[in-house]
């Protein structure tokens, strides 16, 4: 039952936000008494912690499989991307924007948490990229981690990016190539363009 109440309300976050979405409204999407949801959660801010920690950890570890495959570099942030996207449905309701606000503790830890996974996992990309010969051997590796990560939060925030002007799946296309264009060789942007023009087809 626990993990069913993680699971549908995990959803209902993520389609409608965590401050829409009341305990009633969990407890009526399930077929469940509200008593039955506070036998396994104290209290809503319980529950959004367990939901967003879960989460974190689906994707945390989908991503560190995807970066065993030892793909090339440019394909592996290609591939995340799309593997997040589909694990936050689009992010519609700007949930880590609702996070930050309504619940500023869970949304520390978890950018904290989110910041030391992306550490590893882009520096890792950056490095091998270098070595590959399709991002410029110059780059200043810690930076473009962080330069990354500050991007990659920061389009998830609907006061510089409102719904009605960019779609998640769009901001995330376009940063991701904003990004690379800046740190790929003459040989790097040849993939590049092969992987953009296949995805445009």
């Amino acid at each position: 039952m626990r993990e069913n109440i993680l699971h549908t309300a995990t959803q209902l976050f993520l389609n409608l936000g965590f401050k829409s979405v009341t305990m009633d409204d969990l407890a009526q999407e399930m077929g469940i008494s509200k008593k039955t949801i506070y036998t396994h959660f104290s209290n809503k801010g319980q529950l959004v912690e367990a939901c967003t920690m879960q989460l974190f950890g689906k994707i945390s570890n989908g991503i560190d499989a995807i970066c065993t495959l030892d793909k090339n570099p440019i394909e592996e942030l290609y591939d995340i991307k799309r593997f997040v996207m589909e694990h936050l449905n689009d992010e519609a309701a700007s949930p880590e924007y609702q996070l930050q606000k309504y619940y500023p503790e869970v949304h520390r830890n978890l950018k904290e948490k989110q910041f030391h996974m992306m550490q590893t996992c882009i520096k890792d990309n950056v490095e091998r990229g270098i070595q590959q010969g399709i991002y410029r051997a110059n780059l200043n590796v810690e930076f473009v981690v962080r330069i990354y990560f500050t991007g990659v939060t920061s389009i998830k925030d609907s006061r510089l990016f409102p719904n009605h002007l960019f779609t998640m799946r769009s901001l995330m296309e376009n940063y991701l190539e904003y990004h690379l264009r800046g740190i790929v060789t003459p040989e790097g942007r040849k993939i590049l363009n092969n992987i953009i023009n296949s995805n445009h087809e």
